[in-house]
């Protein structure tokens, strides 16, 4: 599974939003668990084509699902429904 978490200069909530998503992903202990931080100035078509109009934004599998800062819970919930998928 790929995550992408969409981040941009100055955004402080992305930094918590990343430290959240690597503690949980650990805590989750899967080896299919892959994830990647993306600058939407430097992948800026790429974030457009995704629909990211906001970050944080996390994407999962390619596909934008979810916008603004989650939770914890929120964040596994995200990850749980996308490996059900």
């Amino acid at each position: 599974m790929q995550i992408e978490l969409f981040s941009s200069p100055g955004c402080g909530r992305c930094g918590e939003t990343a430290a959240l998503l690597e503690e949980l992903v650990l805590d989750l202990d899967r080896a299919d668990i892959h994830w990647r931080l993306v600058d939407v100035i430097e992948e800026l078509d790429y974030a457009v084509a995704l629909g990211v109009l906001a970050t944080p934004a996390i994407a999962i599998g390619g596909r934008l699902v979810h916008t603004g800062a989650p939770g914890r819970r929120r964040l596994r919930e995200l990850i749980e429904e996308a490996g059900d998928g």
